[in-house]
């Protein structure tokens, strides 16, 4: 009778352990659709679902809610938010030497644009880099892991 109560456990447990490794999958039966970040862009704002995601596919939900049009830029670096290199205008100095992963250039109020990346582990800044947005405070730091 033993046995037979461990074997059920073994299988129970298999079981569980077998869907709650799967992950999510897409319709067409592939890999996991990887990490979904929420995030809203408002004046002068940035705000984050999570702060962290874990490395591979990440997918930004970008609303920017207003009242202006904004951008969303994704940078790979251990400065932190505030510490990034600025031109005369405070704007980020995007450059040969600081360059963007990748961003979604002017957003319009009320848009819904998602952009997925491909992140290895390591810290990330997120910004708006309309004129005046970044030295106002829209940076987020953002790590993976």
């Amino acid at each position: 009778m033993h046995r037979w109560t461990a074997g059920a456990c073994a299988l129970a447990i298999a079981a569980f352990f077998g869907v709650v490794g799967c992950g999510d999958d897409d319709d067409d039966g592939g890999e996991s659709d990887g990490a979904s970040v929420d995030v809203t862009l408002s004046d002068f704002e940035i705000a984050l679902g999570a702060s962290s995601a874990p490395a591979g596919e990440v997918t930004f939900n970008v609303r920017n809610e207003g009242p202006t049009v904004h951008e969303f830029v994704v940078f790979q670096t251990d400065l932190a938010p505030d510490e990034l290199p600025t031109d005369d205008d405070g704007n980020v100095a995007e450059g040969e030497d600081f360059e963007p992963l990748d961003e979604i250039e002017d957003i319009a109020v009320d848009e819904e644009p998602t952009l997925t990346l491909d992140l290895e582990a390591g810290q990330y800044v997120l910004i708006c880099n309309i004129p005046a947005h970044y030295a106002q405070g829209m940076a987020q730091a953002f790590t993976v892991t």
